[in-house]
């Protein structure tokens, strides 16, 4: 199939939007726990609720995609990111903040599903490879830039003294002056509307699946989660999720408690610095795999990742900076690592086993909930210890992986 260029961009602007949705919590939890004065367990609740919809909404989605063509799937999946940011927009209150991130987390986890396969059809499948790695720098990208521009609105709406464009003006006017983070969802609600606008006037081409690719009925599901393998990537990606979101969403509230810093300000900028480095952590490892094996990799950046979290949390106040933007570097390789190992290590009904894996994203919904919880019983510190468990169960993994495909390396 010839090349849609245009489509192949909007694909990557679906990736963008979705991050920059996606990965703002652990900025906006400080601020979030002080407006509805929440203890560790409650905010925790918050990545909990998001992240729980990939584990419901995953598999099904998958079959449900190829019910409907990828355009209307795609306008759902945006309606409900919109409805999900706006109704908090309006109303803000915990409860309603709970059923806004499972909306959007709903919405976000048919977006997965979808955008992969699109991306293979409009980029080409000799493209796909590329396009995906750079999808994931596009998503890098985003994540940096949405703290960033959440500190931007609470530092202007919150200052009186400083210069109000018309964009800050009107979302002053509609944010309540005590939760001026709230201000953020105004912008995913714009966002959201505007995802739903440039895809209804997109033409789509029409994707064709190849076998291994189709989402199968719930027995093929079934007869993979008797396959131990499953089951062993299944906990990788829910380790691996897990470790990413149980580190940023609690970034900004171990600077506040332990050395002092400002949420809005060095908290913000420290969690766009991770997801940044986390970005930047591709480049090398896209370098290393062409030299490699990816079982080695993965065990070099997993190591290192274990050596940096002592001294992030036990350091002091400079080395918490500098080392939580370096975990998201360690952290860069693993996910894709990983899922390329799970599905190059079963021979058939790849497409149930992607949407499978893309169910362990809730890992990021229950490792975040314990921190949370753990804070509570023996403060923040002690509880992120917590993420030793996942990381050294990624670590086994570089071990006890035996793929049927290896990645390519150069002279091979």
């Amino acid at each position: 199939m010839k090349k849609n260029y245009y489509l192949v961009v909007l694909i990557f602007v679906v990736f963008f939007a979705i991050s920059f949705l996606t990965n703002i919590l652990g900025a906006i939890n400080p601020n979030v726990s002080d407006s509805f004065s929440l203890n560790g367990t409650m905010t925790g609740l918050l990545p909990f609720s998001f992240f729980i919809a990939y584990a419901l909404m995953s598999i099904p989605a998958g079959m449900i995609v190829q019910k409907l063509d990828e355009k209307k799937c795609l306008v759902f999946a945006w309606i409900l990111a919109l409805a999900g940011a706006l109704v908090f927009s309006l109303f803000p209150s915990f409860p309603v903040f709970l059923g806004s991130l499972f909306l959007i987390g709903c919405g976000m986890a048919f977006l997965q599903v979808i955008i992969y396969p699109l991306l293979r059809v409009a980029g080409g499948e000799q493209h796909f490879a590329f396009n995906s790695v750079f999808a994931q720098l596009v998503f890098g990208a985003a994540s940096f830039l949405s703290p960033l521009v959440y500190a931007y609105l609470v530092t202007h709406l919150g200052n009186p003294s400083l210069p109000k464009g018309i964009v800050i003006s009107l979302i002053s006017y509609l944010t309540p002056d005590t939760l001026s983070w709230v201000s953020i969802y105004w912008v995913f609600s714009f966002v959201s509307f505007l995802m739903i606008t440039l895809i209804l006037f997109s033409r789509f081409p029409k994707v064709v699946r190849r076998e291994d690719e189709i989402a199968g009925a719930w027995s093929t599901h079934s007869e993979l989660f008797k396959r131990k393998s499953v089951i062993l990537f299944f906990l990788g990606i829910f380790s691996y999720v897990g470790t990413e979101q149980g580190i940023a969403n609690w970034i900004s509230e171990f600077l506040r408690t332990y050395h002092g810093f400002k949420p809005e300000s060095e908290g913000a900028q420290t969690v766009g610095l991770f997801w940044g480095m986390m970005t930047v952590g591709c480049l090398p490892g896209m370098a290393l795999l062409k030299v490699m094996d990816s079982k080695m990799v993965l065990r070099i950046f997993t190591a290192s990742a274990i050596v940096i979290l002592p001294c992030t949390l036990l350091g002091n106040a400079r080395f918490a900076l500098v080392g939580f933007p370096a975990l998201g570097f360690c952290l860069s390789v693993m996910y894709a690592i990983i899922f390329s190992l799970a599905l190059n290590s079963i021979e058939k009904f790849h497409g149930s086993f992607a949407g499978i894996l893309c169910t362990g994203i809730a890992g990021g919904a229950f490792i975040s909930l314990l921190i949370g919880k753990l804070k509570d019983l023996i403060g923040l510190q002690s509880g992120m210890f917590l993420l030793f468990l996942p990381l050294v169960y990624i670590l086994a993994i570089s071990y006890w992986a035996k793929p049927l495909v290896k990645n390519a390396t150069i002279g091979e």
